[in-house]
């Protein structure tokens, strides 16, 4: 663990209208729903600075790129750099609200983004950053995950995506130690309901992007409240716009998410601007880091059936 910075990409919202509402999408997602007969694909992923994931991606029939997999930002993202590379046109710029700042930015189009042989996308509108703060050539974000499950194999470092609607996941038989946690949906993300932190109820948003888990002011009111948290830390929490912003990073002692139990989960406190487009600011709320969900063997991810599964290590 790091104490003196803490490196976040989460949260990346517009304060414009949603780029997904004036987009046209493809023609298979226009009513939200992807093909079945999709089969299902496995992804060789690799591991940059913080524990975080990134894909092979085909732009415009150029690359591969590698784009990071974060589902607490509503919008897919592309570098700076590789736009200027691919000469990807600019549709006009936007103000983009991240963890502890906000700024006018570029929206570049994408005519194909490809994020396997069967997976491409038309058409994505994107904010453009600074590859330095992203970490990576790109960031697929909710908008390009939509109507997918998303697998993230830790052991194999693999991620697999497939239709929320095919018969592999309509069939799927969950191997022994997978928990399955019921979600609602907020803006497209997911946000667990079945969790409690000490006993006291807490929404947790599972942030892929994200190398941290992070608390709210609520939470942080709740710890106090209901045991005893000694020795916060200051420490810096670094966005995609190259902001920091100061958190108190302590231990909370008990947690439960569906029926896991977590103990001794690092969490940094701050109000980020996240739980506000959640509409969270006032209950408590963790975005769950990549950390925290590298300690199970797996986790899925299914945006349309709202459903999270984490399979446990072995043994426990």
């Amino acid at each position: 663990m790091r104490l003196i910075a803490i490196l976040v990409a989460i949260g990346l919202s517009l304060a414009a209208p949603s780029l997904a509402q004036q987009s046209a999408p493809a023609p298979n997602e226009r009513s939200g729903d992807v093909p079945s007969t999709l089969a299902s694909e496995t992804i060789q992923a690799d591991t940059i600075a913080g524990d975080r994931l990134t894909i092979p991606v085909m732009v415009n029939g150029q690359g591969p790129f590698r784009f990071m997999i974060d589902t607490g930002s509503t919008h897919t993202v592309v570098s700076k750099e590789l736009a200027a590379k691919l000469a990807l046109p600019v549709r006009g710029n936007r103000r983009l609200v991240a963890m502890g700042a906000s700024e006018q930015v570029d929206i570049v189009v994408i005519d194909q983004l490809a994020i396997s042989p069967t997976r491409t996308i038309k058409r994505v509108e994107a904010p453009s950053l600074s590859a330095k703060n992203l970490g990576a050539d790109g960031m697929l974000g909710v908008d390009s995950l939509k109507g997918h499950r998303i697998v993230f194999d830790f052991a194999a470092e693999t991620m697999m995506i497939e239709p929320s609607n095919s018969r592999a996941v309509r069939d799927e038989r969950d191997p022994t130690g997978t928990i399955v946690v019921n979600a609602r949906s907020k803006l497209g993300q997911l946000v667990l309901v079945d969790a409690d932190a000490n006993g006291e109820e807490i929404w947790v948003v599972v942030d892929t992007g994200g190398q941290n888990s992070v608390g709210n002011t609520p939470f942080r009111r709740l710890m106090n409240r209901t045991s005893r948290i000694e020795n916060f830390k200051r420490v810096e929490l670094l966005g995609v716009l190259g902001d920091k912003t100061a958190a108190d990073f302590t231990y909370v002692g008990k947690m439960r998410i569906g029926g896991i139990s977590l103990a001794n989960a690092a969490v940094a406190f701050v109000d980020a601007h996240p739980f506000k487009s959640f509409g969270l600011a006032k209950r408590p709320a963790m975005l769950l880091g990549i950390e925290s969900l590298r300690s199970f063997r797996r986790v899925s991810i299914d945006f349309a059936n709202r459903k999270v599964k984490f399979l446990l290590p072995e043994g426990v």
